[in-house]
């Protein structure tokens, strides 16, 4: 088994309290018993573990500093944290930090700049869209402190290496022409559009039925509009499905049939599933084996039946998946979009409608301009 992405929570909390968060807000509560932040000596544990990994195996891996809000840890020990991985990792392994953008300070940027550790905020949209659902612990909207933040980012002497792009939450409900000329104002490299959390069980917020489809309206109006624009933002989703359609590749999980490999390392070192999958049910992302980073090794864990069990969860089971001639751009979407109580996860995706309307569009388009297969 390759390994893609080892995401690292640094922090077990956050200092914002979205909506849609499937940490804190979807039914899941290991957070609850980790520590708030990562110690110093489980970090070693993590970096020489990621490290005897690289040495077992030279297909390269990102790691992706996390949370919870993972700029908690303050300039000082984001630094100790960076330092250690960046001296343990060859330096062609990239490191990312997600972030909500509310912390991020020029010392900060300046720590990740030295130590190469490049930066995504997460942002949906202007002030009256963002302000609805990324809030505060006191319910005051955030949007003012992440713009303060990312403005600070846009304007680092390191730019171009350090801002990496901004991801965004769909709220169906909102206007895609208003949502992507105002990301245009903030000239991000690249922008990242997800659907929200949700399954079979507990639709995703904003969708009324399994078969309605007004997050593939959504996104169809949103292709529109980034297919006519001359100068468009780089939208890493959508990207991806032509690719797809043309018969090429994803770059990421949930598009496409993919064997992208993910990790999850928690705050005590413990070694998880994807932690999307909490918002199937309370321990979704938990393997049977107490596998930890202290103990473990990691190469070993890979080559695991366990492992192997949880990785081809990525490939849809569902008789509706297997037989869709749209299989092999949609790939059944992402795991957590395919759970119910009543049959796990051997269902298509929540968004199954949203992506056959969405897909059907790209290709009206690629065959209007005489680019389809």
């Amino acid at each position: 088994m390759k390994l893609d992405t080892v995401l690292i929570k640094v922090a077990s909390r956050c200092n914002i309290n979205c909506s849609y968060c499937y940490v804190y807000n979807l039914g899941d509560t290991s957070w609850k018993g980790m520590p708030a932040q990562i110690s110093l000596e489980t970090i070693t544990a993590v970096s020489d573990r990621l490290l005897a990994l690289s040495n077992a195996d030279n297909h390269p891996f990102a790691t992706v500093l996390h949370g919870g809000e993972p700029l908690l840890l303050g300039a000082m020990k984001l630094r100790l944290v960076l330092k250690e991985l960046r001296e343990k990792l060859p330096e062609t392994y990239p490191i990312g930090i997600q972030t909500n953008g509310i912390l991020i300070t020029n010392e900060i940027l300046d720590v990740c700049s030295e130590l190469k550790a490049s930066i995504s905020v997460s942002v949906d949209g202007p002030k009256e869209v963002h302000d609805k659902d990324r809030v505060g612990h006191d319910g005051e909207g955030t949007f003012d402190k992440v713009l303060s933040g990312l403005q600070l980012l846009s304007d680092h002497r390191d730019r171009d290496f350090l801002y990496t792009g901004i991801l965004s939450v769909v709220n169906p409900a909102t206007n895609p022409e208003q949502i992507y000329p105002f990301f245009k104002t903030l000239n991000p490299p690249a922008i990242d559009f997800l659907y929200r959390d949700g399954n079979h069980t507990t639709l995703p917020i904003g969708k009324t039925a399994p078969g309605s489809t007004e997050y593939g309206v959504w996104f169809v109006r949103l292709l529109d509009m980034y297919l006519a624009d001359p100068r468009p933002i780089r939208i890493r989703f959508l990207d991806d499905l032509i690719k797809l359609t043309l018969g090429g590749l994803g770059t990421k999980d949930g598009a496409g049939v993919t064997d992208y490999g993910v990790l999850v390392i928690d705050t005590d070192g413990t070694i998880t599933k994807n932690d999307t999958l909490k918002s199937s049910f309370d321990g979704a992302d938990r393997f049977h084996q107490n596998w930890s980073a202290m103990k473990d090794d990691i190469a070993k864990i890979l080559s695991s039946v366990e492992f192997a069990d949880y990785h081809s969860l990525q490939k849809p089971s569902s008789p509706v998946c297997k037989t869709c001639p749209d299989l092999t751009v949609c790939g059944g979407g992402m795991t957590l979009h395919r759970w119910k109580n009543e049959t796990g996860f051997n269902n298509p995706s929540i968004y199954c409608a949203d992506q056959k309307i969405l897909i059907g569009r790209i290709r009206e388009h690629l065959s209007e301009a005489e680019l389809s297969l």
